[in-house]
């Protein structure tokens, strides 16, 4: 029996002849079984094996039937005599395509080989099961080396961030600078990774010291490191400054910058930085159009959003499913559920994400029946919903008045060993608070496994204003503010219960309870999106340079719609005041103002589309759906609770939000 040696080329082994003259290279096609070529899945005796071919990558992890590598079987059998580089060569591509079984095969037959001190293979081997998740084989690996150099800590300290255990990749820094191991960009890069996961910049900027000390800063890799760290800890200003000190930008300094202002909100800001990184000739990738969607999403920009995808289609990159789910979000998000829908339709493979963002999506534009169809059809194909999906179809169903089915689907939690979370709670609360079972609520509150929070207390608080119920609203709001002194939503509500009840005193006193403790009342402002440009509105707004258009607009659209049968609801002016100043006093609130706007700039036909920071008051909402028949265009506005979409007289919420 002949042994042959094994060269490692860098995209073949290649198998020698007994003769260099004579040797055979034979082609990819040639490793296929046949009655005439060798193959690696035969059962052929190896001395009857054509030592003249050329195996490639895709070989080297090749099984016999028995389940094994046949070339660790050649190498056992004598056939092969071994090098350590085939080692090095086969983990690498278990790395690649992580395969953590033929990597254990691999790493079972090095320990049993002379090689197996290797430091070289060894960090190889380590890397393999930190690169396929595996991190306590990879740590095991790590103890018992002998010698560990500055690549094996590399290799844990990245394992351990990439697989989202940064406070393990953080306290492994101390004990390799103290062997004396000067950190490379990959290990500061890392490093930076798991700082960003911290609730504070602290270890991120120590990190950024040390990464100074060594001269690592001008690295493109650790400055976009930098950069995201300081993004994601919301220090956009530090974050910036990294940017615009890297002496070469790459992709990934532009998308940790977008993303950064994407995260937080700063949708012009990430739209702004999209349009200059293509001006330096810089290509958008899935992750750009992503943050890009996510900014667009939180301003609720459509326009925009559908320029950004028309130029992703035009740029030729593939609906994949992660960018997928943040275009259909965005669509949802941005009051387009028809277009969100379509997005989901066309997803070339849906995951638990894409089925929450749709049910998210329904639930918030009102389609409470939608959102529970949706839910049964995920379940009936088998997709297994998470914490997420239950709380999407638990909003849906109190928005839309689904009591049965909203209790349903909270016991349905457990079949699926799902922990109800505080929201989950909050969410039930508001569902038997919608639907006036008060006494249902505070049972369920005093039953809860969990102590109730401002939000708990707050969902029953809404309920009781809703239902004009001032005792029990009272009780809530006091539990409150004990938990929650500084949040202005709860004061507000509490003093609107009084107000409508008559008890002035009473809201008097909540006022200046609210202005003694420095609590102020976050003010009602609408605007509107035309032409790529945003309008904004507050109520009475006398200092819009088309003031009197749009009052005039407005009192005209008002006149029109009490012949129709609009009568004015003053119920919701909250002032001790004549009914007179009341009426008046409603007519010109935030949205009734952009209404106006947007009659005055959009065409006949097509669809109105506002946005208001708070809760919509009941005039409005009742004033809306008339104007939609008036006007006959659709009307969608978007509050903090949900879309409200008003069409011929009617709106999607059904008169219950």
């Amino acid at each position: 029996m002949k042994k042959y040696s094994i060269p490692i080329w860098s995209n073949a082994v290649i198998y020698p002849a007994r003769s260099l003259m004579g040797s055979i290279l034979l082609s990819p096609h040639s490793l296929t079984t046949s009655a005439t070529s060798p193959s690696f899945t035969d059962s052929e005796q190896d001395d009857e094996f054509d030592p003249s071919c050329v195996i490639q990558d895709k070989d080297l992890l090749r099984k016999n039937h028995n389940g094994g590598l046949r070339i660790l079987d050649l190498i056992d059998q004598g056939s092969v005599e071994l090098d350590a580089t085939l080692y090095n060569k086969m983990l690498n591509r278990c790395t690649q395509l992580s395969k953590l079984k033929e990597g254990r095969m691999v790493h079972t037959h090095f320990l049993n080989s002379r090689f197996k001190h290797y430091l070289v293979v060894q960090n190889t081997v380590l890397n393999m099961y930190a690169k396929c998740g595996s991190m306590e084989e990879a740590r095991q690996v790590f103890d018992k080396m002998p010698v560990r150099d500055m690549v094996t800590w590399t290799a844990l300290i990245t394992g351990y961030s990439q697989n989202d255990r940064h406070e393990d990749a953080l306290v492994l820094f101390p004990p390799m600078l103290r062997l004396g191991l000067m950190p490379n960009h990959f290990t500061f890069s890392s490093l930076l990774k798991a700082s960003a996961a911290a609730p504070s910049d602290r270890d991120g900027r120590q990190i950024h010291g040390f990464s100074l000390k060594y001269g690592y800063d001008w690295n493109v890799y650790v400055g976009s490191a930098l950069l995201d760290m300081y993004a994601r800890c919301g220090r956009m200003d530090e974050a910036q400054f990294i940017f615009d000190g890297l002496h070469s930008k790459n992709e990934v300094s532009w998308n940790a910058l977008i993303a950064g202002h994407a995260r937080k909100g700063e949708g012009e800001n990430a739209l702004s930085l999209f349009c200059k990184m293509q001006r330096e000739d810089f290509r958008p990738t899935h992750f750009t159009y992503s943050s890009v969607f996510t900014a667009c999403a939180s301003s609720g920009a459509l326009e925009q959003g559908k320029w950004i995808h028309a130029h992703m289609i035009k740029s030729g990159l593939k609906l994949i499913a992660f960018i997928g789910n943040t275009l259909l979000d965005m669509y949802g998000k941005s009051g387009s559920i028809d277009d969100a829908k379509k997005v989901f339709d066309r997803l070339l493979k849906r995951d638990i994400v894409s089925w929450n963002s749709m049910l998210t999506a329904c639930a918030q534009h009102g389609r409470g029946k939608e959102t529970v169809e949706r839910f049964e059809e995920m379940l009936g194909i088998g997709i297994e919903p998470n914490a997420v999906t239950f709380l999407c179809v638990l909003t849906a169903c109190s928005h839309a008045g689904l009591l049965d089915k909203g209790q349903y689907y909270f016991e349905l939690m457990k079949k699926f060993n799902i922990e109800p979370e505080v929201w989950h709670y909050v969410t039930v609360v508001d569902l038997l608070g919608r639907a006036g079972c008060f006494d249902s609520a505070q049972s369920f509150i005093k039953e809860m496994p969990i102590e109730p929070t401002a939000a708990v207390w707050g969902a029953l608080l809404g309920a009781c204003r809703m239902h004009k119920n001032m005792d029990l609203g009272a009780y809530a709001a006091e539990r409150v503010f004990e938990l929650d002194p500084h949040d202005s939503g709860p004061h507000v509500l509490l003093s609107n219960i009084y107000a409508s009840a008559g008890k002035w005193s009473e809201a008097a006193k909540v006022r200046k309870m609210m202005k003694e403790s420095g609590v102020k009342k976050e003010p009602a402002c609408s605007w509107v999106e035309i032409e790529n440009a945003v309008h904004m509105f507050v109520a009475n707004d006398d200092a819009h340079p088309l003031r009197e258009e749009i009052f005039s607009m407005w009192e005209k659209i008002s006149r029109k719609i009490k012949e129709i049968g609009y009568v004015p609801d003053t119920s919701h002016v909250l002032l001790f005041v004549d009914e007179r100043e009341r009426e008046a006093k409603l007519q010109y609130h935030s949205e009734k103002l952009a209404l106006a706007f947007a009659l005055l700039k959009t065409s006949p036909g097509s669809t109105i589309r506002i946005k208001k920071n708070i809760r919509v008051c009941g005039d409005c909402h009742s004033a809306f759906k008339f104007v939609s028949k008036v006007v006959e265009r659709e009307i969608i506005l978007r509050d903090t609770n949900r879309f409200h979409h008003f069409y011929d007289g009617t709106c999607s919420c059904g008169d219950y939000w």
